[in-house]
């Protein structure tokens, strides 16, 4: 099946590992050239290489998200090395745990200005190149917290909130110009990070116990993020998917 991908350009954040290197790839598989960009330069090596090894053209580029201006060098640079870019993911983040009565306003800074505030300012600036040539799709990474309240991360559980009214928000707007604004909200997904976060740990039962089909794996998130990249979601627009094994509908 042609998903319309050839040829096309796409960012992705956070790439270096986890969600965002699972996503570059499939996008790559899919035949999109891909902009790996990461928290540091050379952090996303190994998946350019990857997109490389599937016959796409891979750029890196990098910076803190929670430096708005690193942030908007970063979205310069993207441009400058790749051109227009025609798809981007919003997939870079962070969190940080603490009870709300100690909770730090370093911390929440931080968390804020990194899940939220990065996904505005690069939403913002890409997106007034697909609005002037009335095509473009913009994927955010959302959250089951996205619908509920989290224990201990209030910030993340904030910022995931405006993710999902963001994304309708800019969907609601840009809609008329061909421009698609989706959200992908997982539940657990056994990156390498969270497999050893859960080493051992009793935590693990209890939250099979929630995933009604098992606990999530990067390729379910790079497949609904490739179908949202696609032609294939033409009509599909404001959307906050839940890919999350049926956890919130316990």
């Amino acid at each position: 099946m042609d998903l319309g991908l050839t040829a096309k350009r796409a960012l992705v954040t956070g790439s270096s590992r986890g969600l965002g290197k699972a996503m570059a790839i499939a996008l790559a598989e899919a035949g999109a050239d891909v902009v790996c960009a990461s928290s540091k330069t050379g952090g996303a090596d190994e998946t350019a290489k990857c997109v490389e090894s599937l016959g796409r053209r891979a750029w890196q580029v990098s910076a803190d998200l929670a430096d708005r201006q690193a942030v908007l060098r970063m979205a310069d640079d993207a441009q400058s090395q790749a051109g227009a870019i025609d798809i981007l993911v919003n997939n870079g983040g962070t969190i940080a745990r603490q009870p709300a009565v100690d909770y730090s306003e370093a911390e929440w800074d931080r968390v804020v200005n990194t899940d939220l505030d990065s996904v505005w300012f690069l939403s913002q600036y890409f997106g007034r190149g697909m609005v002037e040539r009335r095509t473009g799709k913009i994927i955010n990474i959302a959250s089951v917290l996205s619908f509920s309240g989290g224990i201990t991360v209030p910030a993340y559980t904030a910022s995931k909130h405006a993710v999902a009214g963001l994304t309708k928000a800019l969907a609601n707007e840009w809609a008329r110009h061909n421009v698609q604004v989706n959200a992908i909200a997982p539940g657990v997904v056994l990156t390498e990070r969270v497999k050893k976060l859960l080493e051992g740990s009793k935590d693990i039962v209890k939250l099979a116990a929630t995933h009604l089909l098992g606990l999530g794996l990067p390729i379910h998130m790079a497949d609904m993020a490739v179908y949202l990249a696609s032609d294939e979601s033409a009509i599909t627009t404001g959307q906050v998917i839940s890919v999350d094994s049926g956890a919130t509908i316990r």
